[in-house]
């Protein structure tokens, strides 16, 4: 993928605030809702939610951190994305049928104690990611390394780390919101 840094951004903050909207309609449900499962091994909309918290709680420091420490003016105008990186970001793409991904026991929210400050947290970290995307627009996001959570050995370009996170938020959120259809053909509504 080869693409301006600028068009690269735009469509990160336009996803990120799809996600941040869809979000929000989750707040309006009940917490017997969110915590709603079409069976005990699958997830809830909660579930769905505390998964992406998780890898927040990596990624939204680990960017803080590299973005901290770059130099501003990014020297190339043209984001080029890895081949590793770009690998990882088209995985995480929502699609019709999504193709079940095994998580991390760590990263595996599955039988956890969820309430609606799951959904406050993880929609602080949108507007988190809102803020390092703009943060972004200044600085080489080709030269820019960032660890990942499965191997600190592994590094990505900062474009390919936002692409990563922010398709895996959609992804997921994609997912909630089949768990609200389910919840919704069983009850009738």
């Amino acid at each position: 993928m080869k693409t301006s840094n600028e068009l690269l951004i735009e469509d990160l903050i336009n996803r990120t605030k799809d996600v941040l909207n869809e979000a929000n309609l989750l707040l309006q449900l009940k917490t017997n809702q969110l915590n709603w499962k079409a069976s005990e091994n699958e997830w809830s909309i909660l579930e769905c939610i505390e998964h992406l918290n998780r890898y927040g709680d990596f990624y939204i420091p680990e960017i803080t951190q590299r973005i901290a420490a770059a130099e501003q003016k990014g020297e190339s105008l043209i984001f080029k994305s890895g081949l590793l990186g770009n690998y990882f970001a088209e995985s995480m793409l929502p699609k019709e049928k999504l193709n079940k991904i095994n998580t991390f026991k760590s990263m595996n929210p599955l039988g956890s104690n969820l309430d609606k400050s799951t959904l406050e947290k993880f929609i602080a970290q949108q507007k988190q990611m809102l803020d390092l995307l703009q943060k972004a627009r200044k600085i080489d996001l080709n030269k820019i390394k960032t660890s990942i959570s499965i191997s600190k050995l592994i590094k990505l370009k900062l474009g390919d780390t936002f692409r990563v996170v922010i398709y895996h938020n959609q992804r997921h959120i994609v997912q909630a919101k089949r768990v609200q259809e389910r919840m919704y053909e069983k009850e009738g509504v």
